[in-house]
């Protein structure tokens, strides 16, 4: 009996999360990552997360969701399809694709709200939190957990049927629910991504080192860029798809449906020169509801003046 309302329970919240436009849902129960405990520490001693220091914070969180939600049971894995139906322009600076259209955070956190009020609705009281990139969960080690896809050599959450271009997100609940099982890895022998990479950040197989990648340094670092790297970054101005771009598993892309993600017209069709020319207030309100806000003007600026020096 409690088995066949373990399944009910799972089913309809898997049912629900579709309905909320998710691209799919996985479930894992909620404890230690034993895998990725040595994988975190060794990446953190080797420095591989540069000027990122919040990496270096709450470690023991990061590993167990039990220390982040009192009395967590499951992990809820989501994916959110985001690859755009149109790209920019050409003759422009590249932004990455994740950035489009509206702020990721804000549209996923909406959906999780749902997805948590329907599960509480439906099957009664039941506590837990969204996880958007907000908190301390390795987003990508529970989606393969839960059979989401499998963690390839660019350290990017790939499945067969889509390829990479998603976002993760978790609701983590104090509800038993049935498990899935990870699935197998397909990367095979290739390793277009780790040649592909135009500053060599993929230091070996499934090692990114993030204080190399052209994401880390157009967003994540605040400091002037490095010297070293001039001519390296391809005309990338806020993040950079090179190692999912060249992923063969992601000729199977389909644009994506939610509407808040569509991409903004000025990002479309924006020259270089429009960058070049672009204002303060005019940054303001074009963007004020983008992803490109988290580099803000002043490091948006900072990354074209490097591309135009190279």
């Amino acid at each position: 009996m409690q088995s066949s309302i373990i399944h009910h329970q799972t089913s309809i919240i898997k049912q629900e999360a579709q309905r909320l436009g998710f691209l799919s849902c996985g479930i894992s129960k909620a404890g230690f990552l034993e895998q990725e405990a040595p994988r975190l520490e060794n990446w953190l001693n080797q420095n591989r997360h540069g000027e990122m220091r919040y990496m270096e914070n709450h470690f023991d969180k990061r590993l167990d969701p039990t220390l982040l939600v009192d009395g967590a049971k499951s992990v809820i894995s989501l994916l959110l399809n985001y690859y755009p139906s149109e790209l920019q322009n050409q003759e422009s600076y590249k932004i990455s694709k994740y950035a489009y259209g509206q702020d990721y955070h804000h549209v996923i956190k909406e959906k999780l709200k749902e997805l948590l009020f329907f599960i509480q609705s439906e099957i009664g009281e039941v506590s837990g939190r969204a996880f958007v990139d907000s908190a301390p969960v390795l987003d990508k080690a529970w989606a393969a957990k839960s059979g989401l896809g499998w963690i390839g050599k660019n350290s990017n959450l790939i499945t067969q049927k889509t390829g990479s271009f998603y976002f993760i997100a978790e609701l983590i609940v104090d509800l038993d629910l049935e498990y899935d099982t990870a699935t197998t890895d397909h990367c095979g022998t290739c390793t277009a991504c780790i040649d592909a990479c135009p500053t060599e950040a993929i230091v070996a197989p499934y090692v990114v080192d993030g204080s190399k990648c052209i994401s880390y340094f157009t967003i994540e670092l605040k400091d002037n860029l490095p010297q070293e790297m001039k001519g390296k970054f391809d005309d990338w101005m806020f993040g950079c798809d090179v190692c999912q771009d060249v992923c063969p598993w992601n000729r199977f892309s389909q644009p994506h449906s939610e509407p808040l993600l569509n991409a903004s017209p000025e990002i479309l069709k924006f020259s270089k020169s429009d960058w070049d020319e672009i204002t303060h207030d005019t940054f303001q309100q074009v963007f004020k509801n983008s992803a490109l806000k988290r580099a803000k003007f002043e490091g948006v600026l900072r990354n074209i003046n490097f591309l135009k020096e190279c």
